[in-house]
């Protein structure tokens, strides 16, 4: 795990140096146009379903993994087997979305893909060797990390993605850091290019998705079945 987070910060300092030095490169080119509109709102829509999955991942699995020795497969492991990379890839791509150049989702992609596709297959055969029968069983009902439609519309989301406001406090921090820096940045860059009333404009839309957003956390916090997991 510390050799993963080594790993996960040496790319995040990186590429933020990247961007620092080469700010016009990188960042999109505001024309307040259809286009920005729909990639600013595409953007913030995946930062905050990816912290979503990120804090129901991780919550459930504090309260139900007893000390590593019970398979995980309900709650967001039962959408997908690795519900914290689908929060972590909806988080990336998100920001990428709201603040830079097509391209460098492309970038971006191709590094989560090489980082992480090689984890979770570690992963699965260490799960394999611990779980056997019931771990492959697991692997034919559940998808790596991309959900079915099937599986989104078949059942309420609050058995999928169950919030705890316990959970929500220990990422509470991390969440609104980064959530902050991507709004200040962003919200510079408008009034740089746009003026004052198109930041004013832009930040109506911008609360309007963060107060849905809350509206679904209390949705999904309102949930009666965060019993234990029993597989």
């Amino acid at each position: 795990m510390k050799i993963r987070l080594k790993v996960n910060g040496i790319i995040m300092v990186l590429s933020c140096f990247l961007v620092a030095f080469f700010p016009a490169f990188f960042f999109r080119r505001l024309n307040f146009g259809t286009g920005d509109e729909i990639m600013e709102i595409t953007g913030i829509s995946c930062i905050l379903l990816g912290q979503i999955f990120r804090v129901s991942a991780r919550g459930y699995k504090s309260d139900n993994s007893k000390e590593g020795r019970a398979l995980i497969a309900g709650g967001p492991y039962a959408l997908v087997r690795n519900p914290m990379y689908l929060g972590i890839l909806l988080i990336g791509l998100g920001v990428v979305l709201m603040l830079f150049n097509w391209w460098v989702a492309v970038i971006f992609l191709t590094v989560f893909v090489i980082r992480y596709i090689f984890l979770i297959f570690i992963e699965e055969k260490k799960l394999e060797g611990l779980f056997s029968k019931d771990f492959l069983e697991y692997k034919k009902k559940v998808p790596r990390i991309f959900p079915t439609l099937k599986q989104v519309l078949k059942s309420d989301m609050r058995e999928y993605l169950p919030i705890k406001l316990t959970w929500i406090k220990k990422e509470i921090g991390s969440m609104l850091a980064l959530l902050f820096i991507v709004l200040l940045v962003e919200s510079w860059r408008d009034i740089m290019a746009g003026g004052i009333e198109v930041y004013l404009w832009e930040a109506q839309r911008i609360l309007a998705l963060i107060a849905l957003f809350i509206g679904l956390v209390a949705y999904l916090s309102k949930s009666t079945k965060h019993a234990p997991d029993k597989s």
